[in-house]
């Protein structure tokens, strides 16, 4: 009997030490990521750059960190499904690009802290009180790329001295695209530039209907804004407006890299790694009111001179000069 006794007493104080140790292991926090226009075949270039980030303060996944990577592949009704399950999983940090998301987060959840890195004015958008102060649990990083509109045009119009049309190629569907073209056309008129609209709907987007209307339209380039349905389709985008003979102006450098002609753009992947300093801070206990909206620190002018040949365009040696890359 007394065996018995002393059995189960340490059977107890087993069970008592392994519910402590458990007890002092340390949560595993999880980061939910939400990407607009990618899918698991082909992730934005963005999540590499946010996971190097990541990485570099010594966070590394499956360790000491999990990414719950979620993908709506341009289609904007599956979006406020996706940020449900994240909430549903009492993500630590819910992080996106996407507006349609950021706002979907801000209405599902006033908890868990949301990470935007948005092209948007976050606070004409709504999404916060002020970028010194955002209140509430929505913080992260403009781009401001709906503000470069003016440069954009400005650089066009120096490579194309006798420009005076602009197709400009964005997607009806998407709030961000929309907030953009209205950016465009604004300042067109200073540049006595006259703007024809290429509208498209994701996710299953009429290209080559767009083009159509440009090439019928009599546009000088193009300008694709920036939307899930766009970063889906950069080679498709390029080829045609090639095909068509089309110099292009692009919001993002990849899109040159692609073939596009240009970009003038902030840099995205910097935006990325520096977002993940905000998940950092979080997660160590601050709270995103308290945690400015940050600005871009760097931009990028980008050439594709293989490109331009092929087009027969000639860039002026000053423009050349301002490059911060050009790709021969």
């Amino acid at each position: 009997m007394r065996q018995k006794i002393l059995g189960f007493a340490l059977s107890a104080v087993l069970f008592a030490l392994c519910l402590s140790a458990e007890a002092q292991q340390p949560k595993v926090p999880r980061v939910g990521v939400l990407s607009g226009g990618g899918d698991p075949a082909n992730p934005p270039h963005s999540l590499e750059a946010f996971r190097q980030g990541l990485r570099d303060l010594g966070y590394i996944e499956g360790k000491n960190i999990v990414l719950e990577v979620r993908y709506a592949a341009g289609n904007r009704d599956l979006i406020p499904g996706l940020v449900a399950e994240l909430v549903q999983l009492k993500v630590d940090v819910l992080a996106t690009g996407n507006l349609t998301a950021i706002r979907a987060a801000k209405q599902a959840t006033k908890t868990i802290p949301i990470l935007m890195v948005t092209l948007a004015d976050p606070v004409a958008a709504g999404l916060v009180d002020s970028l010194a102060r955002p209140g509430g649990n929505v913080t992260g990083f403009t781009t401001l790329s709906h503000e470069l509109s003016g440069k954009r045009l400005e650089l066009l119009k120096e490579i194309l001295p006798k420009l005076s049309r602009v197709g400009i190629l964005w997607d009806e569907s998407n709030e961000g695209s929309a907030i953009g073209f209205k950016e465009y056309e604004a300042v067109a008129r200073a540049f006595k530039i006259a703007l024809q609209s290429l509208a498209i709907r994701g996710p299953n987007p009429d290209f080559d209907g767009a083009f159509k209307t440009a090439v019928k339209a009599r546009v000088g380039a193009l300008i694709p804004i920036r939307s899930a349905v766009i970063l889906r389709y950069p080679k498709r985008i390029v080829e045609l407006a090639i095909k068509n003979r089309l110099p292009s102006m692009h919001d993002a450098s990849n899109d040159v890299e692609a073939g596009g002609l240009v970009s003038y753009s902030t840099n995205d992947a910097d935006q990325w790694r520096r977002a993940a300093t905000y998940v950092d801070k979080i997660l160590k206990g601050t709270k995103p009111a308290d945690l400015p909206v940050e600005q871009p620190m760097k931009f990028e002018f980008v050439i594709n001179l293989k490109t331009a040949k092929e087009l027969g365009v000639t860039i002026p040696q000053w423009t050349l000069m301002k490059a911060d890359k050009v790709i021969r």
